[in-house]
């Protein structure tokens, strides 16, 4: 895929630290011009070689921000031919006492921040572009339940809803996919699952035998991406691994051995 989205400008969300710095380095490998948004500068530039991400500050939860970064985009580049919704995340609260202001804050950061950044960059992929793509980033909290995370897991089912909702709308002008990620282990995400040895049994529930790396969802975004996936669209990739291991498999204790 070298060189796959050269001549491409793309807007990653979230895009300094985590999954979203993979993305950016991933596209900027593969060619592309990156504007990466976050709420704060990172300590180093992000780059790739000789190319460098352009960084803007903005919290994705403001549509003026949003506003400020896709006119940025325009004035820079005079296009944008990929979005990619990354920034979102919630850390556990209890469903019964998680307050209203908390509940809400959640829900803008993953489902309300990406719909309304998708909006205000369409207008600027219809105008500037010929293979324009948006890419949520969603989870697998939004496919089942999600204990402590009653309002994240809501956010990201609602967020696959929207893809399918306006890859209907938009095509055939915008394609738009979402990635469903599985468990994947970041800096912010190993203080939640825990030291190496968590981790470890953690990676034994699921089929392929380890966690998800942020590579792993970079990869995806850069076949999504590229041309390679033109007739792709109302599409949810899910990206967890195999899944994970029913609990009820622990206590039939005759699977997996001879005896009946």
């Amino acid at each position: 895929m070298e060189n796959s989205l050269k001549d491409k400008v793309a807007i990653v969300t979230g895009g300094t630290k985590g999954i979203g710095k993979a993305i950016t380095e991933t596209f900027l490998e593969a060619g592309a011009e990156v504007l990466v948004c976050a709420r704060t500068r990172p300590e180093a530039d992000i780059s790739v070689s000789d190319r460098k991400a352009h960084f803007v500050s903005c919290d994705v939860r403001n549509s003026e921000d949003i506003k400020e970064v896709v006119e940025l985009c325009q004035s820079e580049y005079g296009k944008l031919d990929i979005l990619v919704n990354n920034a979102g995340g919630a850390p556990p609260a209890d469903s019964a006492s998680a307050s209203e202001k908390f509940t809400k804050s959640i829900v803008d950061l993953n489902l309300i921040a990406p719909m309304i950044f998708s909006q205000v960059a369409g207008n600027l992929m219809r105008a500037s572009s010929d293979s324009a793509v948006i890419i949520n980033i969603s989870s697998v909290s939004g496919m089942r339940p999600n204990p402590f995370g009653v309002a994240y897991g809501a956010a990201k089912a609602g967020i696959i809803n929207a893809t399918q909702t306006l890859a209907l709308e938009w095509g055939p002008e915008i394609r738009v996919v979402s990635i469903s990620a599985g468990l994947v282990l970041t800096e912010e995400s190993r203080s939640f699952y825990g030291d190496d040895s968590t981790v470890g049994k953690i990676a034994e529930t699921i089929p392929l035998g380890r966690m998800g790396s942020p590579q792993d969802v970079a990869d995806a975004c850069l076949f999504v991406a590229s041309h390679k996936a033109g007739w792709l669209s109302g599409s949810n990739i899910v990206l967890h691994g195999g899944g994970e291991r029913p609990n009820y498999l622990d206590a039939i204790n005759h699977l997996g051995s001879s005896e009946p």
